[in-house]
């Protein structure tokens, strides 16, 4: 069984090639901003993610590798952590690591233990 053959006329290939054009802008732009925003602190990142249609970002960006590259530290092993300061679970302050690491030797485990 042989396939029909379509000829396009020279304007419908221009549509065609304008449309591709578009949609490959806005797949371009969108790497940009979900790149962008991973590079942001976590509560702008969880707001950027939260405006994002549904699991488009996960089906159409190679979202994990994005995630490990963005968030990828330049701490090596034995090196002090670097300051940072982090809102309590009630939210009612902010405590930091460098106020903790004056009076006792702080450990940080990042990880679930589910």
């Amino acid at each position: 069984m042989r396939w029909p053959r379509f000829k396009l006329s020279s304007r419908a290939k221009k549509i065609l090639l304008r449309v591709g054009m578009g949609l490959f802008a806005v797949y371009v732009a969108g790497f940009g901003v979900i790149w962008w925003a991973m590079h942001q602190p976590p509560e702008k990142f969880g707001r950027v993610m939260m405006r994002m249609p549904g699991p488009v970002p996960f089906l159409l960006y190679p979202f994990e590798t994005l995630w490990l590259r963005a968030r990828a530290g330049h701490l090596n092993a034995g090196e002090r952590a670097p300051d940072f300061s982090l809102l309590k679970v009630d939210k009612s302050a902010r405590i930091q690591l460098s106020t903790l690491n004056r009076n006792q030797p702080v450990v940080l485990i990042f990880g679930s233990y589910t």
